[in-house]
């Protein structure tokens, strides 16, 4: 791991936002990587929302009753406090909370100051009170379900800004986070220009294999494509082929 994460261009953020995320799985397992996909999680409200940054991340330990006590969030060094406060604009807060949902980790009031202060979205294993006013808010959340007990019940929040698992998946402060209807993948930031460079070809090859199959094709030798698909495909490109014509 870096101890400097990389920065990956602003231009690659934003054709990753608009890229599928299963397009993005494929791509990633390409490249040999079959666990970049967060387990469990689900957009909360507008099932519109992108999302994608780099990741900022909080890790929780399991609670110890002795410890934590609602008295522990007067605590100005309180990691959640701290993580909502210290997330830069345009990440994402990526929490390991071990995939418990029988808890939250976090409700309304925190996640308001995080769109005030230009979070680009939270990413959460475990639950989210105040779910229905969350789903409002113009900030991307995925969680694994509501959950009224508030993190103090199950969740300790620990250290910040280190790598974590997230529903399953390893998550590096930096990695580019990208989340859409279909879920959430975790792209190293080291690959991200060169994914973002192939996922617009590959997407445009799928419009035309939909059209294809659409126009009565058989997916055999369409997706993937043989010969004659791909001579197809070039003209389909240069303009001069109808699929199905």
């Amino acid at each position: 791991m870096r101890d400097d994460p990389l920065s990956v261009p602003e231009a690659t953020i934003e054709t990753l936002r608009n890229a599928a995320t299963s397009s993005l799985a494929t791509l990633l397992l390409k490249r040999g990587l079959r666990n970049q996909y967060v387990q469990g999680v689900s957009l909360v409200g507008d099932r519109t929302k992108r999302m994608a940054g780099p990741a900022f991340t909080l890790r929780h330990i399991p609670a110890r009753e002795d410890i934590d006590v609602v008295e522990a969030f007067r605590d100005p060094k309180h990691a959640q406090r701290v993580a909502v406060e210290t997330v830069p604009p345009g990440h994402i807060l990526v929490m390991d909370c071990r995939q418990d949902a029988s808890a939250a980790s976090g409700g309304s009031i925190l996640f308001t100051r995080l769109e005030v202060r230009g979070c680009g979205g939270v990413v959460t294993d475990a639950g989210l009170r105040d779910y229905d006013t969350i789903a409002t808010l113009n900030l991307p959340c995925f969680a694994a379900k509501p959950s009224a007990p508030t993190n103090l019940s199950r969740h300790h929040a620990l250290d910040i800004n280190v790598p974590i698992g997230c529903g399953g998946a390893p998550v590096y402060p930096g990695d580019i986070i990208v989340g859409d209807s279909d879920g959430v993948v975790v792209i190293p930031a080291h690959l991200a220009s060169d994914i973002a460079a192939e996922v617009g070809p590959m997407e445009a090859f799928e419009q035309f294999a939909l059209a294809e199959v659409r126009a009565g094709a058989s997916v055999i030798g369409t997706y993937p494509p043989n010969p004659d698909t791909e001579a197809r495909y070039v003209a389909y490109c240069a303009g001069s082929y109808t699929p199905g014509g």
